[in-house]
């Protein structure tokens, strides 16, 4: 069964990311699609997220995590076997989730002394730059995933050009402020750079009959700009000069395109949405371990928390439906 993988990725963080990926997953669950979230950060906040305490510590026992991400690693970080997935949590039915792994970031060296051997047609580097590709494969194949949406740590590290080079399509989460724009300006060369080496690679594969490789397409599909009521005590209107900038900086630096005829928001077309803040429900959800938009008010989403409710649900929806377009998903319509 196929599906399509979509990574968010930033390498500024504090953009609220992590939330995004969480609440898109919950709301393509909710359209009827089968979800699979991967927790590919070292921090592993979005396997915070979804659950609570007592299952992260049955998760991350102090010996031993063979049921996260890591576990699936370890046999070949040991150079005793390939990756080796065998857990993969539901969440409820139609959402799953590969649980991240703090452990995760001792990965990093490995995939950094395995990416120049790749050149020299090596089996071993190739197996361990694709695998985070073959974890992603094999947990869709088990949970018949529709979609894959992976959320990924903030820096242009060796674990997010191994999971980027292994996704359909990238979104780029962003906050509407100077630190976004300089982001994007490291973010578009690198991703350019990191496809173009992948390619070359791909030519050295020393079996390509037998050992399947990620193609490496890395499709931009936009950008969302999630905004914020305050910040330092600063009105919405403080951040009108950065929005206004964000088109350009996208088509130049991560486009690599010229800045002609750049249209600006919300008319860019590489702009998926501006995404709405509902600070005063994030407490209530983070405490009911639910979306903000699947409050109710047993969770206590009365009154204007109810109303702020339908709006997340209505803007998340939208949000959805527009990342679906642009990555060729078939969302059910309702009926």
């Amino acid at each position: 069964m196929s599906h399509t993988t979509i990574a968010f990725f930033n390498s500024k963080g504090g953009v609220g990311k992590t939330s995004l990926v969480y609440h898109l997953a919950w709301m393509y669950r909710e359209l009827g699609l089968s979800v699979l979230a991967a927790d590919f950060d070292p921090q592993a906040n979005l396997t915070s997220a979804f659950l609570d305490d007592g299952r992260l510590e049955e998760l991350w026992p102090d010996r031993g995590h063979a049921r996260t991400v890591f576990g699936a690693l370890e046999p070949l970080l040991r150079g005793v076997g390939a990756v080796a997935l065998t857990h993969v949590e539901q969440l409820e039915d139609g959402l799953h989730l590969i649980p991240g792994d703090l452990a995760l970031s001792s990965f990093e060296d490995e995939l950094n002394r395995q990416w120049p051997a790749c050149l020299d047609g090596q089996e071993r580097a190739f197996r361990v730059i694709s695998a985070f590709w073959r974890i992603i494969q094999a947990a869709a194949a088990q949970t018949a995933a529709d979609l894959v949406l992976i959320d990924l740590g903030p820096n242009l590290g060796a674990i997010n050009r191994a999971t980027l080079i292994a996704t359909d399509y990238v979104v780029v989460p962003l906050a509407p402020d100077l630190f976004s724009l300089q982001g994007l300006r490291n973010l578009g060369p690198t991703l350019r750079r990191w496809r173009q080496e992948w390619n070359e690679r791909l030519s050295k594969n020393p079996d390509p009959e037998e050992l399947d490789l990620p193609p490496g397409s890395l499709a931009l599909a936009g950008y969302v700009i999630l905004q914020r009521a305050v910040r330092l005590d600063r009105p919405v209107r403080g951040y009108a000069r950065w929005i206004e900038r964000i088109p350009e900086v996208y088509q130049t630096a991560v486009l690599g395109g010229e800045a002609k005829h750049v249209a600006p928001i919300p008319d860019d077309p590489h702009c998926l949405d501006l995404v709405k803040d509902y600070r005063s429900l994030m407490p209530l959800a983070q405490e009911a371990k639910k979306p903000m938009f699947l409050l109710r008010p047993a969770d206590g989403a009365i009154g204007a928390h109810g109303e702020a409710v339908l709006a997340a649900y209505r803007d998340f929806e939208r949000l959805a439906r527009q990342i679906a377009q642009r990555t060729s998903v078939r969302v059910p319509e309702r009926v």
